[in-house]
């Protein structure tokens, strides 16, 4: 049987696209649909096949949505199908402690109730992120999706790049995205470098159904080996992302779900009463990974392919989205200008729009993480009194909050009320 794949694309192979994206995970996509409601044309290249996008089961793994990238998905036409499975964050508690010793009494407390927008943000599971992309990505008839393809070359000319995939096919376009991943093969090829290093970390990253009801609060606690995040997930349950030294998190990988419990209760603690495991468990490494430059010949770089940072605030995808709105406004004001949207110009406004700000959010997550992860006791005193002076001045803690939300620093218009 013909790859479908393939088929659509030799339907098109004879036109260009104002876009090819590399990548199929959230960013490229969510890039993909703001480029076409602005009436560019897409092709987005994705290495996994439509029935491993279309696997609905719950695996734990779920998003904290910043206010700002909330509105964006509104704007994309996404919010009403995820709408109902998204869980409002209300408040949030920042300790820090040691397990079995319950909290500092000194803690940073986020309420809703003092921003006026609204909610911080959401909780959001990524088969449904995932399945709300995918369905809009197959409605919008000038993307072209490649599923189950990779691409192994691509080459530049003055008006244009040509991008070669793994079944010898090619495609034609103006402007190539990089939305490949922290490994981007996209951005090596280009000879863009990256700078980073390891936390000698891992997050362990699961999903717990607990008695007692969350009432949407979220949960950063931090102890010596890394922090836990406890997220609202709706129902009676949690999103867990559980940072352990790599070795230590290898043994607890290695117990039985009951051994795997056993471990986690003396961190996760008992103010939601007994929890079991809800979905798989899985892990991933902690580390920082910044490439050197956002932009190369007619090439942009989004989320994790352009930065990757620690997920001590939950910043991740938020930054990534944030990415596709920045880029989405330069390539739209470009082209009502007349201008090239893959030009040297073009592409220069995106990186100076985003590279200082993802620099900066890379450094205050390693700073964040080298000051909390650890038991010195001089800095955990600091530390300490930080938090409560914070969160002592209402001023300080809104603003705090404001960046939480995402609604600092320039935003773009995608991620406006």
């Amino acid at each position: 049987m013909d790859n479908p794949a393939r088929l659509v694309l030799d339907h098109h192979m004879d036109s260009k696209s104002d876009l090819i994206i590399v990548g199929g995970g959230l960013n490229g996509p969510a890039l993909a649909l703001a480029a076409a409601k602005a009436g560019m044309s897409v092709t987005l290249v994705d290495r996994l096949t439509s029935e491993t996008h279309a696997n609905p089961a719950f695996d734990g793994r779920s998003y904290a949505l910043a206010l700002a990238s909330c509105r964006m998905l509104r704007k994309l036409g996404l919010w009403d199908v995820l709408e109902d499975d998204a869980q409002p964050m209300l408040e949030i508690k920042v300790t820090d402690g040691r397990a079995g010793e319950g909290a500092s009494p000194w803690m940073l407390h986020f309420d809703h109730a003092e921003l006026e927008e609204g909610p911080m943000g959401h909780l959001v599971q990524d088969r449904h992120l995932r399945r709300a992309l995918l369905c809009a990505l197959e409605a919008t008839n000038t993307i072209t999706h490649l599923s189950g393809e990779t691409v192994i070359d691509h080459s530049t000319s003055q008006d244009g790049v040509q991008v070669t995939l793994a079944s010898g096919s090619t495609l034609d376009g103006t402007l190539l995205i990089a939305a490949d991943g922290r490994n981007s093969s996209t951005a090596a090829r280009a000879g863009i470098g990256r700078m980073g290093w390891g936390y000698d970390q891992t997050a362990i990253v699961c999903a717990v159904s607990h008695e007692r009801p969350h009432n949407g609060i979220a949960h950063q606690f931090f102890t010596p080996a890394g922090p836990l995040a406890i997220l609202p997930l709706t129902g009676n349950r949690c999103s867990i992302v559980w940072s352990e030294a790599d070795a230590r998190a290898a043994e607890i990988m290695s117990y039985d779900d009951a051994g795997f419990l056993d471990a986690l209760r003396p961190v996760f603690g008992s103010f939601l009463g007994d929890i079991a495991l809800a979905g798989d468990r899985f892990t991933y490494p902690l580390g920082l990974s910044l490439a050197d430059h956002f932009i190369a010949d007619r090439l942009a770089l989004i989320g994790d392919a352009a930065h990757g940072v620690h997920p001590i605030a939950g910043q991740g995808l938020n930054a990534g989205l944030r990415d596709v709105a920045a880029l989405a406004e330069v390539l739209i004001a470009a082209r009502r200008r007349g201008e090239d949207i893959g030009g040297a110009q073009t592409l220069a406004r995106y990186q100076s729009w985003r590279r200082f700000d993802t620099a900066s959010l890379a450094m205050a997550t390693d700073g964040f993480n080298r000051l909390f992860s650890n038991d010195n006791p001089l800095l955990r005193g600091l530390r300490d009194l930080g938090m409560g002076a914070v969160n002592a001045v209402p001023g300080l803690r809104r603003n705090f909050m404001r960046e939480a939300a995402g609604l600092t620093g320039d935003l773009p218009p995608l991620m406006k009320d």
